[in-house]
C-alpha cells in the first residue's frame, strides 16, 4: 500500500505526463492550509518553466483534465498556479477501509530483505553508565524498530569501549593492591556481588587515572598491563574477562529497565585480530604510510574546504587508537553480515572522526560502494539551566539513578491524576515504569536529532502537553472506549461513513505511511513523534465534538469506533516504534 498522498501524487502525476511534462511534478502533498484544500500540488510552477509557459495556464490545464476524474470533489487553483484539491468522502472512506484492513496500515516493506548494522551504545566496561550514554541508545534503538519494520534484518551492535588505558589502571591496580584472588572469587550470579564491585570499579577508576597523571612511572605500569591484556597474558586477561563479564551485566540491566534491545554485544577486543592483517594490507597497498613516527591513513580530498586531518592507526609509541578499532570494526561487519547499511549513533562532536574512518574505509576498499556508511549524529541533553544535565551536585547522573528519579516522579503523578486506584501494587509498578520509560523517550525523541534539547523531568512526566505520558494517557482512553463499546455490543464497521466533524481525524488516519517514510529516509524519529502527537491530539478533539457511544444512527456510530479503533492502532504501532509500551489501563 501507500498513503492517500502517494495513491494522488500517481493520479496527478499521470496527468502531467499526459500533457507532456514530467510526471514527477505531480507529486501531492497534506495542504499546509487545509482551510482552503485537503492536498495540493505546486508542480505547475515547474512545469511552466519546462513547457516555458505561463503556469496558471499549465494549471488550467492540468485541472481540466483532473475533473475528469470522480474521485475529487474539488479542485480549483491559488495564486499563479497552485493547485488545490478536495478527494470526495467516498474515495477518503475507501482506503480509510484499506488501511484498516493491512496489518501494516499501509506502511510499505522493501521487496527484498536487506542486513542493516546499528551502532548505538558506546558505554565503556569497568565504568558506570551515565545519561551520557542515554541518546545514542533511545534513538539507535527506535531507528532498529523502525528499520525492522521496514523489512531490514537489523543488528543492533553495543560497541563498548573495553579494550583501552583504563582497563590496565584498573587490573595493575588490583594486582599492586594483591587483590585479583578476590576479584577472580565473584560470584558473577549473585546480584549483590556484582553491584558491590562495580562500586568498587566506579571508586578505583578515578583514583588510579589521577595517579598515572601525576607519576609517569604508574602510567607505564598501566600502559603495559594494557599491552598484558591485549596480549591475553593469563592473569591479566582473566581479569579483564571477570569484569567485563560484571560490566555486561550491569549493562544489560540498564537496558533493560529503559527498554533498549541489542542484537550484538561486541566491543573493541572483537577486532583486535583484525588490526594487524588490516594494517598490513593497507601499508602493503600504500594507504597507511609513516609520518614522524606514527602510522597515519591520509584522507584529505583536493576538494575539502575545510582540514581533514589524517586517520592515525598507531601512534608513535605503538598505541592503537580509536579510528584504528573502528575501522576494524568496519572489516569485522562486512565479513561477518555484509550489511547494506552500517548507521553509527554517537555525538555529533564525533562528526569528523566518523568522516575520516569512513574516508579510510572507501579509499581502501574495506566498504564497498553498496555499503552505506552513515554517521547519525545528535545534540546534547541539557538540564533546565541549559547546560549538559548533571546531579544536584554537579556531578554526572548515572543512568540508573535517572531512572529511579523518572519512576519516582511518575509514580506522584500516576497519584495526582487518581490513575490505576484500582490496581494491585505490581500492577501500578509497572504502569509507573511504562509511564516513566515514555516520559524519557518521548522527550529525547520528539526533538529534531540534531538539536540540543532540555531534560525538565517534572514537565516531561506531566500527562498535559507534549510528553510521553500524554500519549500514554490518550491511548489508554481509546482502549477503554473500544471495551465499554464491546460491552455493550457495539462494534467498529468493516467500513466507514464520514461527516464533517469526523473527516480532520480521517484524513489524518492517511498520513501514517509518509511519517514513517521520513524517519525511515533520514533516520529522524521525531517525524513519528510529531504525527503521533498530532494524531493523539486530533482524536481528543474529535472525541470533544463527536457522539459516539451515545450516537443514535448505528451505521455512524459503528463508523466513529472503527475510527477510534484505527487511531488506537496507530498510536499504539507509532509508539512502538519509539520503544515505548502502552498500558492496557491506567
Amino acid at each position: 500500500m501507500s498513503s492517500l498522498a502517494e495513491k494522488l501524487s500517481t493520479i496527478v502525476g499521470a496527468v502531467f505526463a499526459a500533457q507532456d511534462l514530467p510526471a514527477d511534478l505531480g507529486v501531492v502533498r497534506v495542504s499546509d492550509r487545509p482551510d482552503l484544500a485537503q492536498f495540493q500540488c505546486n508542480g505547475a510552477m515547474a512545469a511552466a518553466k519546462v513547457a516555458q509557459k505561463n503556469p496558471r495556464e499549465i494549471a488550467n490545464d492540468l485541472v481540466a483534465r483532473l475533473k475528469e476524474n470522480g474521485d475529487f470533489a474539488k479542485i480549483d487553483i491559488a495564486g499563479p498556479g497552485f493547485i488545490n484539491l478536495d478527494i470526495t468522502d467516498d474515495y477518503l472512506a475507501a482506503h480509510l477501509a484499506a488501511v484498516a484492513a493491512d496489518e501494516r496500515l499501509g506502511v510499505s516493506t522493501l521487496e527484498q530483505e536487506q542486513t542493516a548494522v546499528l551502532d548505538y551504545g558506546g558505554p565503556n566496561i569497568a565504568k558506570p553508565m551515565h545519561v551520557g550514554h542515554l541518546r545514542a541508545a533511545i534513538i539507535g534503538d527506535s531507528l532498529r524498530r523502525i528499520m525492522s519494520f521496514a523489512g531490514y534484518k537489523t543488528l543492533g551492535d553495543v560497541h563498548m569501549g573495553d579494550w583501552g588505558t583504563h582497563m590496565g589502571m584498573i587490573i595493575s591496580e588490583y594486582i599492586k593492591q594483591g587483590r585479583a584472588g578476590e576479584i577472580m572469587q565473584i560470584d558473577l550470579a549473585d546480584d549483590m556481588a556484582v553491584d558491590g564491585l562495580m562500586q568498587d570499579l566506579g571508586e578505583i577508576y578515578p583514583k588510579v587515572a589521577a595517579a598515572c597523571k601525576e607519576d609517569d612511572a604508574r602510567k607505564r605500569e598501566a600502559q603495559d598491563a594494557t599491552v598484558k591484556i591485549q596480549n591475553k597474558e593469563p592473569q591479566y586477561f582473566a581479569l579483564w574477562q571477570k569484569i567485563k563479564e560484571a560490566s555486561v551485566i550491569g549493562m544489560r540491566n540498564n537496558y533493560a529497565r529503559l527498554k533498549v534491545h541489542f542484537d550484538l554485544w561486541k566491543g573493541e577486543a572483537d577486532v583486535h585480530d583484525y588490526i594487524a592483517p588490516m594494517v598490513d594490507d593497507l601499508k602493503a597497498r600504500n594507504f597507511a604510510v609513516e609520518d614522524q613516527g606514527a602510522l597515519i591513513v591520509p584522507v584529505k580530498r583536493n576538494d575539502d574546504n575545510k582540514e581533514v586531518p589524517p586517520l592515525m592507526l598507531y601512534k608513535s609509541d605503538g598505541g592503537v587508537m580509536y579510528g584504528t578499532t573502528d575501522l576494524a570494526t568496519i572489516v569485522e561487519r562486512v565479513k561477518l553480515y555484509s550489511p547494506a547499511k552500517i548507521v553509527y549513533f554517537v555525538d555529533q562532536r564525533q562528526h569528523l572522526h566518523f568522516e575520516q574512518v569512513f574516508r579510510a574505509s572507501r579509499m581502501a576498499g574495506i566498504a564497498g560502494e553498496s555499503v552505506e556508511l552513515t554517521h547519525a549524529g545528535f545534540g546534547t541533553m541539557n538540564g533546565p539551566d541549559g547546560k549538559p544535565f548533571k546531579t544536584r551536585a554537579g556531578g554526572v547522573m548515572r543512568l540508573d539513578d535517572l531512572m529511579s528519579m523518572a519512576i519516582d516522579k511518575a509514580r506522584q503523578r500516576i497519584d495526582e491524576a487518581a490513575l490505576a486506584q484500582d490496581m494491585t501494587d505490581d500492577e501500578k509498578e509497572d504502569v509507573a515504569h511504562k509511564v516513566a520509560v515514555a516520559a524519557i523517550k518521548f522527550a529525547d525523541l520528539q526533538n529534531q536529532r540534531h538539536s540540543d534539547y532540555i531534560f525538565d523531568l517534572d514537565r516531561l512526566t506531566s500527562f498535559e502537553g507534549k510528553t510521553g505520558p500524554y500519549m500514554l494517557y490518550q491511548a489508554v482512553r481509546i482502549k477503554s472506549l473500544l471495551k465499554k463499546a464491546e460491552a455493550q455490543g457495539d462494534v467498529p464497521s468493516a467500513g466507514f461513513v464520514l461527516r464533517d466533524e469526523d473527516r480532520p481525524l480521517a484524513l489524518l488516519l492517511t498520513e501514517m505511511p509518509d511519517a514513517f517514510d521520513a524517519a525511515l529516509r533520514h533516520y529522524m524519529p521525531h517525524h513519528i513523534c510529531e504525527y503521533a502527537y498530532k494524531l493523539a491530539n486530533t482524536f481528543s478533539s474529535f472525541y470533544g465534538s463527536c457522539h459516539i457511544l451515545s450516537e443514535e444512527d448505528e451505521a455512524l456510530k459503528a463508523s466513529r469506533l472503527a475510527l477510534c479503533a484505527l487511531t488506537c492502532r496507530q498510536l499504539e504501532t507509532a509508539l512502538s516504534w519509539l520503544g515505548i509500551d502502552v498500558p492496557e489501563r491506567m
